[in-house]
Formats: structure tokens, sequence, C-alpha cells
């Protein structure tokens, strides 16, 4: 598994009123109640975290694996680190309702990741969402990484995080493109099930949800 591309619409796109994020009950420093506080999960890979990108630091490698073939067949963040810098900027500076991360692995940065509310996204034209569905966008930044069930491995984990930190958010989202079987199937892998194909202005999704198990009576 290579990479779950971002959304052909970027997440920043849709303006949201100072009184509609109050409403929302913004947390901390995002809209997705404080990514950076989520904690290490215990993999069978090893212990893996979520970090919040800081741009300075993080933008050489992020703009390295953008421009793998691999990865720009999907990311299209192909070029200088600038280009990538802009990307990652846009959700840096926004309303905090899309958080980029590293994927960090045993203390070695090998992922990116967008963790993102979905019901606040763009892809909430093309396609039914619930209010506080998160959704995701990652890569797999090596490719020594890639093709040994890291990325379901790591997807799971980090559903669980999402699930375990946000007790109001009842669904996980992707939509990776339909031609990115890999993806697709690292996310069938981790739990999800394939919901539906949905038209994207620039792609063909494969719409991968997971659900909160349902709470087991005592």
């Amino acid at each position: 598994m290579v990479s779950t591309d971002a959304s052909a619409e970027d997440t920043l796109d849709l303006h949201l009123p100072a009184e509609f994020v109050a409403l929302y009950g913004r947390t901390g420093d995002d809209l997705l109640g404080r990514v950076a506080d989520w904690g290490p999960a215990d993999t069978p890979a090893g212990v893996f975290h979520l970090e919040p990108v800081h741009a300075e630091r993080d933008v050489p490698l992020i703009a390295r694996w953008m421009n793998d073939p691999a990865v720009a067949a999907y990311w299209e963040l192909t070029g200088p680190p600038s280009v990538t810098e802009d990307h990652v900027r846009a959700q840096l500076t926004g309303d905090g309702r899309s958080v980029p991360c590293l994927g960090v692995l045993d203390g070695a940065p090998m992922s990116y990741w967008e963790i993102y509310r979905a019901d606040l996204d763009p892809l909430a034209r093309y396609c039914p969402v619930r209010p506080q569905d998160t959704g995701l966008h990652l890569l797999i930044g090596d490719g020594a990484d890639r093709g040994q069930g890291i990325g379901t491995t790591l997807i799971r984990a980090v559903t669980d995080l999402v699930l375990a930190a946000r007790p109001a958010c009842t669904r996980v989202l992707a939509e990776p493109d339909v031609r990115n079987a890999p993806s697709v199937a690292a996310f069938l892998g981790a739990g999800y099930r394939y919901s539906a194909e949905v038209d994207l202005p620039a792609k063909r999704a494969a719409l991968m949800i997971r659900e909160r198990a349902p709470r087991v009576a005592p």
C-alpha cells in the first residue's frame, strides 16, 4: 500500500464562520480534539504515534516522498519543496479542520497523514456524511515499508486512535482512487468496508468506511 490520496478539492476551500466553529466546539488547537495528544499505539510493527507537522522541520522529508512516482500518481504534489509547503501550510494556518501529521514508527518518521473532519470537507458535497465523521489521507514514505502489511496495521491503529479520542465520531472515512488497489486492500484489511464509488472532481473514489462497533449492553 502506497498512499491514500488527498481530495482533489482542498479541504480548506469551505469557509467556516466563527460562529460555526464555536458551535462545533473547537477543542485546543484543532477541530479534532487535539491530535497531538492522542498518544502512542502499540502495533505489531512497533510503537506508532502521530506527530503534527512542523513545516520548517518536516517539509523537506514530506516533499521527497511526494516526488516518489508511486506517491505522485495520486497526490499530485510533485515539484520543489514549496509545492508541498503550500499544501501543508494551508492546513496549519486554517481553522483546525485538517491536521497534517508525520507517522512515527519506533522513533522514525515513515509516513504522512492528514486527519480531517469529513463533515466539513468538500467530500460532503458528493456523498452522505454524518456529523463528526473523520477522514484519513495517508502515504507510506519509503518503498521499503510498502507491500508488507504495514499500511493495514497503521490504518487500523490510527482508526482506533480516532474512535478513542473522538467519542462523538461514529465513522472514519477514506476515499482512495478506485485505481489504487493496494490502498483499497489495506483499508479492507483494517476493517473498513467498501461502501460506494464516488465521482469527485478529479477522480473516481472508493468510499471506505469503518463504523464504531456498537456498544454491548451489560
